[in-house]
């Protein structure tokens, strides 16, 4: 694998656990969070082999920089580069707990004050070089523009571990079976083949749909108000939408071709078809005879991560703190 796609593998199997974990405890629905074919433990494994670099010790700073970034700054150019530190939080101690909810806490306290307790003295120096950056938390790392000599003298700090390159990867999505599909859906007028073949409908027969489940989704945003899916959005009430810690858009800029969402939307939409597709796979159901989802009793939540069907490994960071 390319080292400058790293970060989004370390990734990819974890979708952050609920946005605002404080607010999703506090409140009524303090059941588990299903987050779609992805867990917890992928994050811990993924931040541990990354903190394990503390221990070692730091290469020469040349050896610290992604190839595409050595290139993405030939000449004088600017690029975006994320800069992992060296200190990473240490959540080996997430096993002895006994709830998924505890662990959640604990995982997501320890990844917090650990950015927080260790970027201070970093984002501080930006702040002087006026340089443009963004904090993560979920992994200790600080999105970064600038330029070869910023990059080489980031690089050459004893807290930070490597920087890692930031590309937009277009993803080949295939969207015309999908547009079709989500802009018909009064076409299919029973439970779909592929929910059949799952056996899904025995599993809703002896009672269990998903209820009391939110399914969090990242991808290139949604439809929300979608017939499949607006009665399973958590932002809606049955005749008022709340999009607070329910949609979050994690795009600052647009700049991958023509995009009806803009950027940091407060509303859900989709500019590309395919997320509204995902999440009516696990969810769908126009509450009648249209049953497009494994889980029609659930309950929905998304982030948008991709512009036009193209992302970064800073949005999906993004998304997953989300």
């Amino acid at each position: 694998m390319r080292p400058e796609c790293q970060i989004l593998a370390d990734f990819a199997c974890f979708l952050a656990y609920q946005q605002r974990l404080e607010s999703c405890y506090n409140s009524d629905m303090r059941r588990s969070i299903l987050l779609t074919l992805l867990t917890s433990l992928s994050l811990i494994a993924a931040v541990v082999s990354i903190g394990q670099a503390s221990s070692i010790e730091p290469p020469p700073a040349s050896g610290k920089i992604a190839r595409w970034v050595i290139d993405q700054t030939s000449g004088g150019a600017q690029a975006e580069f994320l800069v992992v530190l060296a200190d990473q939080a240490d959540l080996s101690s997430a096993d002895a707990l006994p709830t998924k909810a505890e662990k959640g806490r604990f995982v997501r306290d320890a990844l917090w004050a650990k950015a927080q307790s260790t970027q201070k003295p970093l984002r501080e120096w930006l702040e002087a070089q006026h340089a443009e950056y963004r904090s993560f938390y979920i992994v200790n790392a600080i999105w970064v523009k600038g330029n070869r000599d910023l990059v080489q003298t980031l690089a050459a700090r004893s807290d930070v571990a490597r920087i890692e390159g930031n590309p937009a990867i277009q993803n080949a999505l295939p969207l015309p079976q999908i547009s079709r599909q989500l802009r018909q859906p009064n076409v299919v007028d029973s439970v779909e083949p592929n929910i059949t073949y799952s056996h899904a409908p025995d599993v809703w027969a002896l009672g269990f749909t998903g209820q009391g489940i939110v399914v969090g989704g990242q991808d290139t945003g949604y439809q929300w108000n979608h017939p499949a899916l607006i009665t399973q959005y958590r932002g809606w009430n049955g005749s008022a939408a709340s999009h607070d810690y329910n949609w979050h858009d994690s795009i600052y800029t647009n700049t991958h071709g023509t995009n009806s969402c803009g950027f940091q939307s407060p509303v859900p939409c989709d500019d590309y078809g395919h997320g509204t597709h995902t999440i009516g796979t696990a969810i769908g159901s126009d509450g009648g005879s249209n049953q497009i989802g494994m889980a029609p009793g659930a309950k929905w939540i998304g982030c948008r991560d991709m512009n036009v069907g193209v992302g970064q490994p800073s949005t999906y960071l993004e998304c997953f703190e989300f």
